[in-house]
C-alpha cells in the first residue's frame, strides 16, 4: 500500500507539473507577442474583400487586413503577415507558424474540432460567379450540378468542399490561385466558380464580364473567424474581446461599408 502512495503521489506530482507548465507556455502566448513587438497573422492572400495582396505595391488590402491591423494596435505592437495557402491552412495553424490566421476563414465544426476558431463576425453565405448573360442558366444547385457544366473551385478550403458534396455530377476543375479564377471564368476558361457572397459582390464591382445570380439567395449561411492553435485561452479570450469591442464601437459596420456593400 505504501508503494502505491509513493507511486500515486508521484504521478500527481509529474501531473500537477505537467498542467502548470502548460498553463504557464499558454498564458504567456499574449507575452510573447508583447516581447516581440509583432503579432504574426497568417494569411493566404488572395480572398477579394478580405484579405489580399496587391500585386503592384506588394501590401496586403483588405476587410481583414484592416481588422488584423486594428488588432495589432489594440496590443500595441506590429503586424507580420505570414504566407500561408488554404491547403496547408490547418497545418500552418497547428504548426505555429503565426499566432492567427485572419483572411476570410469560415467557422466549420472540422476547424474547431481540431484548433480554436474565434467568436463569427460578417453573416455570408456561399454563392457563385458566372459570366454576364448566362445568369438565367444557373439558378439552383441543380441548374449547377449537370455534367457540362464545369465548376472551379481553388484547393482546400470550403469552396472545394461545398462543390465535392453538392455538385457530384458537374464537371470539377481544381485551380491553385483563388484569385485567378474570376477571371479564368470571365475568360471562358469555366463556367461557374463557388464563392463567397461578399467577394462574389467585389469581382462583379470590378469586372462587368461576370455576374452574380444568386448573391442574395446563398446556398448556405455562415461566419467568419479568427484561427488560431488549440490550447491558448488567453489569447483566444482577448480575440473574442477584441471582436466584441470592434462591433460595438461600430468599426465592423464602418469596414463593411468601406469592402462589402
Amino acid at each position: 500500500m505504501k508503494n502505491w502512495k509513493i507511486i500515486g503521489g508521484a504521478t500527481l506530482l509529474m501531473v500537477a507539473l505537467a498542467i502548470g507548465a502548460a498553463g504557464e507556455a499558454w498564458a504567456s502566448h499574449l507575452e510573447d507577442i508583447a516581447a516581440r513587438g509583432t503579432i504574426r497573422i497568417g494569411t493566404t492572400g488572395d480572398y477579394r474583400p478580405m484579405s489580399y495582396k496587391n500585386q503592384e505595391t506588394g501590401a496586403y488590402e483588405g476587410f481583414d487586413t484592416e481588422l488584423s491591423q486594428k488588432l495589432a494596435d489594440s496590443l500595441h505592437v506590429k503586424v507580420e503577415y505570414v504566407p500561408t495557402t488554404w491547403k496547408t491552412l490547418s497545418q500552418d495553424t497547428q504548426d505555429g507558424k503565426f499566432d492567427v490566421a485572419l483572411c476570410g476563414i469560415t467557422r466549420t465544426f472540422d476547424r474547431e474540432r481540431t484548433m480554436a476558431m474565434s467568436d463569427g463576425y460578417l453573416l455570408f453565405g456561399k454563392t457563385i460567379l458566372c459570366r454576364a448573360g448566362e445568369e438565367k442558366k444557373y439558378q439552383s444547385v441543380a441548374d449547377l450540378d449537370r455534367p457540362e457544366v464545369r465548376v472551379m473551385v481553388n484547393p482546400g478550403g470550403t469552396n472545394e468542399k461545398f462543390a465535392k458534396a453538392q455538385l457530384s455530377h458537374a464537371t470539377l476543375l481544381v485551380h491553385e490561385q483563388n484569385a485567378e479564377i474570376p477571371d479564368l471564368i470571365a475568360e471562358g476558361k469555366a463556367d461557374i466558380m463557388i464563392t463567397e457572397t461578399m467577394e462574389a459582390r467585389k469581382y462583379v464591382r470590378l469586372n462587368n464580364k461576370l455576374a452574380a445570380p444568386l448573391v442574395d439567395q446563398p446556398f448556405t449561411k455562415s461566419r467568419f473567424g479568427v484561427l488560431m492553435a488549440k490550447g491558448d485561452q488567453d489569447l483566444l479570450n482577448y480575440v473574442n474581446f477584441f471582436l466584441a469591442e470592434m462591433e460595438t464601437n461600430g468599426t465592423m459596420d464602418a469596414l463593411e461599408n468601406e469592402y462589402i456593400k
